[in-house]
């Protein structure tokens, strides 16, 4: 974990240790853990389509904003189609699909996404059923993690309990 610096941040008036992870237009972070994985790489200004039952809603990004992907699986097979996730939404221009509470294909999503400047995880909800975008499915090693963007990269909060390990590579 070389690449990781920690340091003190302020946030309001409480503070924290944030891990940094430093991440490049065309590089993603996987964070990988004992029972889930999770990808971030840059959302680059960019506007994503976001598909509901009812409406399509368009998101619009800042250059710093993050993408988000989560998945409860391990390996270089999870890691693949967490990084094809994010290359479809951000450079083909693939539209994001937010299902209905209850729908059956839910559970057998394999991977999920979260688009903005703050993605906390929860293993409270639905894989795949919230358009707000700022709360993301993950195991419960993950669980009240959060993913902040900074021009740099990105900012790990409430990690302490996170012992897996940290892969950057190309998108």
């Amino acid at each position: 974990m070389s690449l990781l610096q920690i340091e003190k941040r302020q946030a309001g008036l409480s503070s924290f240790l944030g891990m940094q992870i430093p991440l490049g237009a065309d590089e993603v972070a996987y964070l990988c853990g004992r029972t889930g994985t999770f990808a971030v790489a840059k959302a680059l200004g960019k506007f994503f389509y976001l598909e509901t039952q009812a409406d399509e809603i368009v998101l619009f990004t800042e250059p710093e904003d993050l993408m988000v992907a989560s998945s409860f699986g391990v390996g270089k097979k999870i890691r693949r189609g967490l990084r094809c996730t994010i290359y479809q939404l951000r450079e083909l221009d693939a539209p994001l699909i937010v299902l209905p509470k209850g729908h059956p294909a839910s559970p057998r999503l394999k991977s999920v996404i979260s688009i903005g400047p703050r993605t906390t995880f929860s293993c409270r909800i639905q894989p795949g059923t919230h358009p707000e975008q700022d709360v993301l499915c993950g195991p419960e090693e993950f669980h009240g993690m959060e993913v902040l963007a900074n021009p740099g990269g990105a900012e790990i909060a409430g990690y302490e309990e996170f012992s897996g390990e940290i892969i950057v590579e190309k998108l």
